[in-house]
């Protein structure tokens, strides 16, 4: 074999080895590529969902702060109510209004049982009425504390 035959051998050698190494190469550095295309997509998930969560929880904390607001101003109105008699009961309408607009339906059963027997007892002050009072109070917070509980 003649000095050319061996150079050409060579040189096909050579470039039949580069073509293979680099088609290998840009196989894995595509592959690489997806993996870090995926590793990026999944931390980019979980930041998303971490501050969803956060906006969740922050809204759940608003919201049982501003029940608990409502269901305060209620119980505050109708322990004025009770006190003095004499007052006028349109700061109560307007804290159970609060109160049916902030809702559950049970806190707005037991505010209405709460403000009638408020009603009644500012008149009538005999001990059934505030039995009953007392009765409808407790009921009123048991249920505003269950309400904020799952808000």
């Amino acid at each position: 074999m003649s000095e050319w035959g061996i150079a050409l051998i060579a040189a096909g050698s050579a470039i039949l080895g580069s073509i293979t190494t680099g088609w290998f190469a840009w196989k894995a550095g595509h592959r690489q590529a997806a993996a870090a295309e995926a590793a990026g997509r999944a931390q980019a998930s979980a930041l998303v969902s971490t501050v969803q969560a956060t906006l969740d929880e922050q809204r759940r904390a608003r919201a049982s702060d501003q029940r608990r607001q409502v269901y305060a101003r209620l119980l505050t109105e109708g322990a004025a109510l009770e006190s003095d008699f004499r007052l006028e009961t349109t700061s109560m309408a307007e804290a159970f209004s609060l109160v049916r607009l902030e809702g559950p339906a049970k806190v707005t059963e037991a505010a209405l049982a709460y403000r009638e027997a408020v009603e009644q007892t500012r008149f009538r002050r005999t001990e059934a009425s505030q039995e009953r009072l007392r009765a409808a109070r407790n009921t009123f917070i048991h249920a505003a504390q269950n309400a904020i509980r799952d808000a």
